[in-house]
């Protein structure tokens, strides 16, 4: 050992500097090597990245990594996937709250990451599919021989039930419309609304164009006839008939309750009056309203959509005058769900905000036949015209200050025999529309159809689609108190003007016009886009857009 010391000495002294350094590195170098070695089998080293979760964006897709814990990734997928999530290197599935992130530690997204979430939701509704996106990645640690594969990331998304889809779907068209001025529209080869006698063409257009495109009904098959699924098509209640029978062989329907956007109780007022309604009852109200009870305490225990909203994504519809009073029957639907009415009367009840006012047609027969058309405005000798009996509080007013006082001002109680109603209106530049019992009259239609200007009396009326229609283009309101002024007002109208109302009024005549089947515009359409409109200013509970 003594010798091994002088000879380590001796060459120490004897030799250079460099080589002296290159003896004094070796062996250190040597030592990394072995550390390096060493501690490429293990990946839970002290500055080991995997500790710290990391954020990308992969396409549109937020995509939120943690490789601690086996690598396990999760993608924030748009609620029209639909998909299961899968979790766990072994493919294995469970349920997961939309809160878990990196499975139950809570992390908070970054805002960036939550918008385009909100974008790849929309890019799916058009779309109709989830672009997932998902990354292998491999791994190669320095100064080693070895490749290491890291194990196959998971892949979670997000599981959204139909209701938040449909949401979703509701919200991508609320979108289209308010941005509807910053594109362009679609081609349409039947009609393209424009001019003054829409508040907002565009807007009701492409509205028109996303009910056609998404709106689904669900129409309950419980019930029988002649109270459900059934209607009166030849009467003045032909509104309420034609578009229960209209409905249930409409591409609107949906034969999947969890795919509608709302449900439709198919019951008839008209119906229920006609063969329940018994005058001499002691409480002739009660059978009626049992009846409308019975049926929605049937479908809420049987469905859970009625009790899910408490009854706001359902309707009714009737054209029947006690359509209001029967609704009362159960609370939720007169407060909540939407409600088509010919009797919309505000001091009834009628909410504009989520009713909806549907006209009231008189259908000989059930069709149209013979009722449309007129002479142009330079063949029509009588300034204005109006027939009917003394019912409700306007007509008495009416007859009392008009009724054969002047010959341009044709007010009768009832026309004789040989006089033809219709041909009166033909006739007639001005057709007057007052109330009756009850707000609702066939005669706006009715002088639509035949090219004469509809004359509005009365108090608290909605007309029908005045949430798309401007009524004052093409029609003439009048208070009750001005009655005394009836020719004044009429005749301080200029020529031009009435020509240009009389044309607007034939314009708008096809949105009240009843086709079987159906024709796209027409009243059927009008009513379900009234009835689309409602729902979608409708938020269900506990869902939010995104």
């Amino acid at each position: 050992m003594e010798g091994c010391k002088k000879r380590v000495c001796s060459w120490w002294k004897s030799s250079s500097s460099s080589t002296r350094l290159l003896g004094f590195m070796v062996p250190l170098i040597v030592a990394l090597l072995l550390v390096v070695w060493g501690g490429s089998g293990s990946s839970g080293g002290l500055f080991s990245s995997d500790y710290y979760p990391t954020v990308s964006i992969i396409g549109t897709q937020s995509v939120l990594k943690n490789s601690s814990g086996g690598g396990s990734e999760e993608s924030v997928a748009s609620p029209m996937d639909g998909g299961e999530r899968w979790v766990g290197g072994g493919g294995e599935r469970e349920e997961a709250h939309s809160d878990d992130y990196i499975h139950n530690r809570s992390v908070s997204l970054p805002l960036a990451i939550e918008e385009r979430e909100s974008t790849a939701r929309e890019q799916y509704v058009e779309k109709g599919e989830s672009s997932m996106s998902t990354t292998n990645r491999s791994r190669v640690l320095p100064f080693s021989n070895e490749t290491r594969a890291w194990p196959l990331t998971s892949r979670i998304t997000r599981k959204f039930s139909n209701l938040e889809r449909l949401e979703a779907k509701l919200q991508q068209a609320r979108t289209a419309i308010r941005d509807v001025h910053s594109g362009n529209l679609s081609h349409d080869p039947d009609y393209v609304p424009d001019g003054p006698i829409y508040w907002n063409p565009k807007a009701f257009h492409r509205s028109y164009l996303e009910m056609e495109k998404h709106f689904k009904i669900f129409v309950y098959e419980e019930g029988e006839h002649p109270i459900f699924h059934n209607g009166p098509c030849g009467s003045i209640y032909s509104t309420e008939g034609g578009f229960i029978y209209r409905l249930e062989i409409s591409k609107f329907r949906t034969r999947d309750p969890e795919n509608a956007h709302i449900y439709f109780l198919p019951f008839s007022v008209a119906s229920i009056v006609h063969f329940i309604y018994d005058r001499g009852a002691p409480n002739p109200w009660l059978p009626m309203k049992q009846t409308v009870s019975d049926y929605v305490d049937l479908l809420a225990g049987k469905y859970p959509y009625w009790n899910r909203s408490l009854g706001a994504d359902h309707f009714m519809l009737a054209c029947h005058d006690w359509g209001p009073e029967i609704s009362k029957s159960v609370p939720e639907l007169f407060n909540n769900s939407i409600r088509a009415l010919c009797n919309a009367n505000t001091s009834e009840g009628f909410d504009p905000s989520k009713d909806v006012s549907i006209p009231e047609i008189n259908l000989p027969g059930g069709r149209m036949n013979g009722l449309i058309g007129g002479p142009s405005p330079s063949r029509r000798s009588i300034l204005v015209f109006f027939a009917g009996g003394l019912h409700g509080p306007i007509r008495p007013i009416l007859l009392e200050h008009w009724e054969n006082k002047d010959e341009d001002v044709q007010i009768h109680r009832y026309l004789p025999k040989s006089v033809s109603y219709s041909d009166m209106m033909r006739k007639s530049k001005y057709c007057i529309c007052p109330s009756g019992y009850e707000v609702a009259s066939p005669r706006m239609v009715e002088a639509l159809y035949t090219g004469c200007v509809p004359v509005l009396i009365k108090d608290h009326y909605v007309a029908p689609f005045s949430d798309v229609l401007n009524w004052k283009s093409f029609s003439v309101e009048i208070p009750v108190e001005e009655i005394p002024n009836l020719k004044k007002i009429l005749t301080g109208i200029s020529t031009r003007q009435y020509i240009r109302m009389q044309r607007r009024g034939r314009q708008v005549r096809r949105h009240f016009e009843v086709n079987s089947p159906p024709r796209r515009y027409d009243v059927f359409h009008m009513i379900l886009h009234s009835i689309w409109l409602r729902r979608l200013n409708v938020r269900l509970h506990g869902i939010e857009d995104s």
